[in-house]
């Protein structure tokens, strides 16, 4: 009998190739729970952007222009101020899901309720989810899309 201990090189083979096809198993899982959460991200972001655009309008009373930019996969806030504009990028993976490329331009009054809009968002896998903003209320806010 021999006195040596350690690891031989089959059996590092063989958990080495455990190992691999565990990866392998759980890596479309942990792709598909990132996109997700990339897509909740987006909607909060977006409707976070979209208050602070009915909260510039109302506090500074200012017009301010939202633009929703598919192509560049942009939302950007114009107001009537000088050097007032901001610009909201979409995470990769997520898009505004809109049927014409052409920018879409909504108008922010101060003094009246906002516009009641909806964005949807969409990300690779196919789920969706809808930031609106309630006119009622005057706040954005985002929820998941039933199929």
């Amino acid at each position: 009998m021999s006195s040596e201990r350690g690891v031989t090189l089959l059996e590092l083979v063989i958990v080495a190739a455990i190992a691999g096809v565990i990866a392998t198993i759980s890596f479309p899982g942990v792709t598909s729970g990132l996109d997700s959460l990339r897509l909740s991200q987006a909607s909060d972001s977006l409707a976070a952007f979209l208050n602070t655009a009915i909260n510039h309008a109302e506090r500074r009373q200012a017009a301010v222009a939202v633009t929703l930019d598919a192509a560049q996969n942009t939302v950007w806030m114009h107001s009537t101020e000088p050097g007032f504009v901001r610009k909201l990028t979409l995470p990769e993976g997520v898009r505004v899901a809109v049927e014409s490329p052409e920018p879409r331009r909504f108008l922010i009054l101060p003094g009246g309720a906002p516009p009641g809009f909806g964005v949807e968002l969409t990300n690779r896998r196919g789920s969706r989810r809808m930031v609106r903003i309630d006119p009622s209320l005057g706040l954005a806010s985002g929820l998941p899309v039933e199929r």
